[in-house]
């Protein structure tokens, strides 16, 4: 069993698609370890999104992540990162597969209803930004 992060992003939230994306990642094997709702101040947000610091989109990234409430997931199963990125779809919604999270609920390329981490190294430092250690004890 490995895991990930996916944050359901503020898009995903406003526009009442928390419950459908969540069984959807459960009806793909996903069990979810850890969720919280919260909202990113404008410093986490830089932390979080630092990797894309210098490049042209920072800026509104930050400003959207930001926007309104968020739900990070530690999600578990069997080849978490490259399954839940599967499962996501491309990140511009018009290039993703029928039946991808973000061909179905993502608006476009920036409003893209959910994040998940890109490698397993990365999991682990994304995971550790939004849980602690006794939050991602499995039950």
């Amino acid at each position: 069993m490995s895991r990930t992060l996916a944050i359901l992003k503020p898009d995903c939230v406003r526009d009442g698609n928390t419950g459908k994306i969540l069984a959807h990642l459960e009806r793909e094997g996903f069990e979810i370890v850890a969720l919280r709702k919260m909202r990113l101040s404008t410093d986490q947000a830089k932390a979080f999104y630092e990797v894309h610091r210098e490049r042209p989109f920072y800026d509104s990234l930050v400003e959207f992540m930001t926007g309104g409430p968020i739900i990070p997931l530690a999600l578990e199963r069997e080849d978490a990162v490259p399954h839940l990125r599967r499962v996501m779809g491309a990140t511009n919604p018009e290039e993703a597969e029928g039946g991808t999270l973000r061909k179905l609920y993502a608006a476009s390329i920036e409003s893209n209803a959910i994040h998940g981490s890109d490698s397993p190294d990365n999991a682990r430092d994304e995971l550790r930004f939004f849980f602690s250690r006794a939050e991602l004890i499995a039950s």
